[in-house]
């Protein structure tokens, strides 16, 4: 009774005074004699305010008055809002007080993105706040993401004292006191540093871009990110297309170059977004995060190791079928130990027997005839009445190639075999190391294969190869001063060219070898597990950069050397504050970088704006383009839902009163001015 009366009465006198009945109590009953609508409503408004202190809620006689409202103007029940526990921290507990705030939470739960349209007070970035905290408890989401337009007070932030975020952090601060009060101190730090908790200016979340320049797989190949636009397919991280969604130009960036430790690398803004995790995540079976470029430099090793691992494709990738004029697993074998000169028979080298079948089966039409030592010459099987000029289908398809006199130093994969099928460029691979690779074996590790030519392009292409199927390729040069000269038709041949050695993962579920001795060691040992590592990041200036979106689930593409990247915000809680000082461009930007398992709160007052005289605001004008699409809400809360000082709601009240009232005096002489022309015709 006490709680529900108050101290020395005071939430009973709040009752007294706002109903026209006789409120009687005596020990532990309350008499309530009146009309019936009045004690009607008394006797409701008892039984919501026990309800609420069962529920573990506190009652104050603002609460009271609230609850009166309630039930006078909705059909809402008190119980129901004010027993509606958001998030419980540091011995408190946050909670709805209005029947608005109560619909903004729940449609923050129902919707993807929500916005929280109304005046200062009525706790629109708090109860967001408060839900993002909540979700990042209970692992919904990996992170949480602030931001607010950095909107220019009457002063250049150039010209204010100290560091660039010295510069912003007032700008910052309302999300920094919320931020405070829902998570402990001592926390957010280590949040912050670890990337689950990101504060910053909306300028900010422009940057997530790469040189115009730079390449992008597509089923055809790779194209510039520059050239790419809507509706265009780009390869995804499990190999299949997936539509670009959104292509955005972002300006001139400060630009680096990502580097990983098989040598792959790209172009990237210093905000771009990168999915990694560390070995500890790995083993603890933790979720990928999500850090930007800049978050990364001078944070690359741990414990001697590198530090951020980078996803690697989990699939092939699935470039459309081509018609190809000659076996690829024989043009493997011809690349590794072939020769096809054009002017003599083609011919091949091998100790083992089975490669020696393999143009045999693969090519009708050919026999391999042994010619002494290890060499074999493919003919053409002669059919009764062929003429002596027809080709060798081997030569052939080596000229349709432009591979005919190709020599070691200058052999390459052609490019209809590096973009077809994965069983077209599985089978090329295998028919390369079949001939000139082999397993490394180290005891108690899982052995690595390896392939050496001399070739520069041949090398690069076999990358390509090895990285398509989802595999990493490190190569290394042996100089010619390193290399010894070897033996050829009993004498000692010098070399003429460096040698390129290339170690190679292959992900499981993929043969390398077909040849039965390599194959046995191969699988006897194991061939781990293809990795990717953050090795460095350096500095490259700055550079036209363009932004964009893709349909993947993961919001992942594929980008120069087979690096997986993005530019959405996955599995985030994306609040923006102010957005009412927003530009129109600045909203569509923010509100495309929404990912996949995300959600997005806009909160804002349109009759607060900031913005530089001739600028619309983007929260004004993405009412009119956004209302009615599915999954998007517009919540609007008013002066009732101030939930600070009293005078704020009356403050709040009398602004709208008289902003309504000089309108309407604008609009008069327009009006007058309307019939006096109206009057001059008829005149």
């Amino acid at each position: 009774m006490v709680s529900l009366l108050g101290s020395r009465d005071e939430l009973l006198r709040v009752i007294e005074g706002a109903f026209k009945a006789d409120i009687h109590v005596r020990g532990n009953e309350i008499t309530v004699t009146g009309s019936p609508d009045e004690s009607g409503t008394v006797v409701r408004l008892f039984e919501e305010l026990v309800e609420v202190l069962r529920s573990g809620g506190e009652l104050t006689p603002d609460a009271v008055e609230r609850s009166i409202a309630m039930l006078r103007m909705t059909s809402d029940r008190p119980a129901e809002v004010l027993s509606l526990d958001i998030l419980s921290s540091r011995g408190r507990t946050i909670r709805p007080k209005t029947v608005n705030q109560k619909r903004y939470v729940d449609a923050i739960d129902k919707h993807t993105v929500v916005f929280g349209i109304g005046p200062a007070g009525t706790g629109k970035t708090y109860l967001a706040m408060a839900k993002a905290v909540r979700a990042l408890q209970e692992k919904r989401v990996n992170r949480i993401i602030l931001t607010r337009p950095a909107v220019e007070a009457g002063e250049r932030l150039g010209f204010l004292p100290g560091t660039l975020y010295e510069k912003i952090d007032p700008y910052l601060r309302p999300l920094y006191d919320a931020l405070h009060d829902m998570v402990d101190p001592d926390s957010i730090p280590k949040l912050m540093a670890a990337g689950t908790i990101e504060v910053a200016p909306l300028a900010y979340m422009r940057g997530r871009s790469q040189p115009v320049g730079t390449g992008v797989l597509t089923p055809d190949g790779f194209r510039s990110i520059g050239e790419l636009e809507v509706g265009d397919l780009v390869i995804g991280s499990n190999g299949e297309p997936t539509p670009v969604l959104g292509v955005y130009p972002q300006g001139e960036q400060k630009v680096y170059r990502l580097y990983s430790q098989d040598g792959a690398s790209v172009l990237a803004s210093e905000d771009h977004l990168w999915t990694v995790r560390t070995r500890d995540d790995a083993n603890r079976g933790k979720p990928w995060r999500v850090l930007k470029t800049k978050e990364m430099i001078g944070d690359l090793r741990t414990a001697h190791h590198r530090k951020w691992e980078l996803p690697m494709l989990s699939a092939p990738v699935q470039f459309p079928e081509r018609d190809v004029p000659l076996d690829p697993y024989a043009l493997g074998l011809l690349l590794g130990d072939g020769r096809v000169t054009g002017s003599t028979t083609p011919a091949f080298s091998t100790n083992d027997a089975e490669p020696v079948a393999g143009p045999e089966r693969c090519l009708p039409g050919v026999r391999a005839r042994w010619r002494g030592t290890p060499d074999y010459a493919l003919n053409r099987v002669r059919q009764l009445g062929d003429s002596m000029t027809i080709a060798n289908p081997i030569t052939h398809a080596m000229r349709e190639l432009n591979l005919l006199g190709c020599g070691s130093y200058t052999k390459f994969v052609p490019e209809v075999y590096l973009r077809n099928t994965p069983e077209i460029r599985i089978a090329v691979l295998q028919g390369l190391l079949d001939a000139d690779g082999g397993s490394v074996t180290q005891q108690g590790r899982t052995c690595r294969i390896q392939f050496s030519t001399i070739s520069p392009r041949l090398r690069d292409d076999v990358v390509s190869l090895v990285q398509s199927l989802g595999g990493a390729a490190y190569w290394r040069a042996r100089p010619l001063s390193e290399l010894k000269p070897g033996p050829a038709k009993g004498r000692q041949v010098r070399h003429r060219h460096d040698a390129y050695v290339l170690d190679i993962r292959l992900p499981q579920g993929i043969e390398p070898f077909r040849l039965s001795r390599k194959a046995d060691t191969y699988k006897a040992h194991g061939g781990g597990r293809p990795m990717r590592y953050v090795d460095r990041i350096e500095p490259r200036g700055t550079a036209e950069c363009v932004c964009i979106q893709v349909a993947a689930e993961d919001s992942l593409y594929v980008t120069e050397d087979f690096l997986l990247t993005h530019n959405t915000l996955n599995d985030a809680f994306i609040i923006l504050d102010e957005a009412q000082n927003s530009s129109a461009e600045q909203m569509k930007m923010f509100l495309t970088r929404l990912g996949f398992n995300s959600k997005i709160v806009v909160t804002g007052d349109v009759t607060q704006v900031d913005l530089p005289a001739g600028t619309v605001s983007g929260l004004k004008v993405v009412q009119e383009i956004l209302d009615g699409i599915p999954d998007i809400h517009f919540s609007r809360l008013s002066s009732s839902d101030v939930v600070r000082h009293k005078l704020v709601s009356d403050i709040v009240d009398a602004y709208g009163r008289y902003d309504a009232t000089r309108a309407a005096q604008e609009l008069k002489p327009v009006q007058q001015r309307g019939k006096r022309r109206v009057s001059d015709r008829e005149h």
